[in-house]
C-alpha cells in the first residue's frame, strides 16, 4: 500500500530528504583562563614539597598536607572545572551554549532567526586572537560567547550559517507556494 505524500512538503517537490543537524564546532573558553590556576598548582606541589621536609612530626606533616590539598581545591580544581563546564557548540542549525557545573544551563539560538554578531577584544584578548562575541536578536543581546578562541574565525562562521539557513527558509517557502503536483503523488480513489 503507498502512501500519500504530501504536495507541499520540500522531499515531494525535490525527491529529497532534509540535510540532518551536523556540529560544526565545539569551543570551551581560551585556555588562558588556566594560566593562574596552574601557577597555583605549581605552588602547591613546591611548597608541599619544601615545607614537608622542614617538619618531622607527623601531625605537622598532615597539617601542610591538609592545606596544600585545600589550596588545590580552592585555587586549581574549582577554576578548571569551572572551566570545563562551559562549552560552545555551533550546528548547522542552532548556536548552543551549556554552562554550570551543580546546576546547569543551557541556551539555544536558531540561525534562521536571524541575527547580529558583534566581536568585542581587549588587548590581551587580540594578542591572543580571541574575543566575547554578542549575538542580537531585534536589537536585544540574546547570548554572550565571553573569550572565544579564534574568534574572528566564528564570527565570520555564524554570518555564513546564518545566510544559509535564510536561504535554505526562502527555498522551502518557494517550494511550499508552488502549485506544481510532481509524480510521487498518489492519488486516492474512494469505493
Amino acid at each position: 500500500m503507498a502512501r500519500p505524500v504530501d504536495p507541499r512538503s520540500s522531499a515531494a517537490q525535490t525527491g529529497s530528504v532534509a540535510a540532518p543537524e551536523r556540529v560544526v564546532a565545539r569551543l570551551r573558553p581560551h585556555a588562558r583562563e588556566l594560566f593562574w590556576p596552574s601557577v597555583a598548582l605549581v605552588v602547591a606541589a613546591f611548597g608541599y614539597g619544601y615545607l614537608a621536609e622542614r617538619f618531622d612530626q607527623p601531625l605537622a606533616r598532615g597539617a601542610i598536607l591538609f592545606g596544600v590539598l585545600l589550596w588545590t581545591l580552592v585555587f586549581f580544581l574549582l577554576p578548571y572545572f569551572a572551566w570545563l563546564s562551559r562549552r560552545f557548540i555551533i550546528t548547522t542549525r542552532r548556536i548552543v551554549i551549556r554552562r554550570g557545573f551543580f546546576v546547569r544551563r543551557r541556551q539555544e539560538l536558531l540561525h534562521s532567526r536571524g541575527y547580529e554578531v558583534e566581536l568585542a577584544r581587549g588587548p590581551l584578548q587580540t594578542m591572543f586572537s580571541s574575543g566575547n562575541l554578542r549575538i542580537t536578536v531585534s536589537g536585544e543581546t540574546v547570548l554572550i560567547m565571553r573569550d572565544v578562541p579564534k574568534a574572528r574565525t566564528v564570527q565570520v562562521a555564524l554570518h555564513d550559517l546564518m545566510e544559509n539557513a535564510a536561504s535554505l527558509q526562502s527555498t522551502q517557502r518557494q517550494v511550499m507556494q508552488s502549485p506544481t503536483i510532481t509524480h510521487q503523488t498518489t492519488v486516492w480513489t474512494g469505493r
